[in-house]
């Protein structure tokens, strides 16, 4: 890999490690549905020149959109919400297992003992996890970032056959599609998003625009360029670097803690994750 190329994915790494963090700062304040919505109307207003049909594939772009942006981000942020962005950096990644585990069910993709033994050690991290002390009392935002999991791994299927869509496309149909369904979901479940709003101090703001601009702009757009030019093989597995510093962020930033379990179950669902990754394609969406 060209160095040139090699630290275009630290910085991705890195911002979508730094994510979980700016996710967590600015759902402290506001309501994560409220948040999370305002992350996509940021975007539907600056990908709007990009908001064209695609005939005969509209289907597949909204449904895309629904997963992929309003369920997976509302219940990934719900779960930042509920617990330790230490533990939803990890937890995020079984969209990886969910996805092939998918691929079998619905595109027939042949799955070796190799991957079994990958996505048996993903969950078997996640359930490490699950049961310390530390996330056993707020294992309801685990329970949200699983589901949010599935809905990224249900947007990943739908990606693989589509086709003629860009990406500025695809992600412009995603905020304008996600940004009214969450600000809605908000309206119905969440309250005092006036005041929120009003009483929210800058950081929160900063958090918002990096979540919308440093994670989807730089950080979706740069990963795709660098997989025209590399082999998922190499290009996934570097991935993996931002769920490891998503904790470390946590820890080092957040002041979260750094149990034991923790330190083990990561380790086993990552290494999970990095067999899934170098057998078979990672879906994009799994580290952010």
């Amino acid at each position: 890999m060209a160095p040139q190329h090699l630290l275009l994915m630290l910085l991705i790494c890195t911002i979508w490690g730094f994510n979980f963090v700016a996710a967590k700062v600015g759902v402290g304040q506001m309501p994560p549905l409220l948040f999370t919505g305002l992350r996509f109307l940021i975007l539907a207003v600056v990908l709007i020149p990009f908001l064209k049909p695609a005939p005969g594939r509209m289907r597949d772009v909204l449904l895309i959109a629904l997963f992929n942006g309003a369920l997976n981000f509302g219940l990934m942020f719900i779960g930042v919400a509920l617990t330790a962005a230490s533990v939803v950096a990890v937890v995020v990644q079984l969209n990886v297992p969910f996805a092939t585990i998918l691929s079998i069910v619905f595109l027939g993709e042949t799955v070796h003992w190799r991957r079994w033994l990958g996505i048996a050690m993903t969950f078997a991290g996640v359930m490490v996890i699950s049961f310390d002390p530390h996330v056993f009392d707020s294992l309801t935002g685990v329970l949200f970032a699983t589901g949010g999991a599935l809905a990224g791994a249900i947007a990943a299927i739908l990606m693989r056959r589509l086709t003629n869509v860009g990406m500025f496309q695809l992600q412009s149909w995603t905020s304008a599609t996600a940004a009214p369904l969450l600000l809605g979901a908000s309206l119905l479940f969440e309250d005092n998003q006036a005041a929120a709003i009003a009483n929210a101090d800058l950081i929160v703001w900063a958090a918002l625009l990096f979540t919308a601009f440093g994670a989807s702009l730089v950080g979706h757009n740069g990963y795709y360029y660098l997989i025209q030019r590399y082999e998922v093989s190499l290009i996934a597995p570097l991935s993996l670097l931002a769920p490891i510093m998503g904790v470390a962020f946590g820890v080092w930033m957040l002041d979260e803690p750094m149990t034991s379990r923790l330190l083990i179950g990561a380790l086993i669902a990552f290494a999970g994750v990095g067999v899934l990754a170098i057998r078979g394609k990672m879906p994009i969406e799994s580290v952010t």
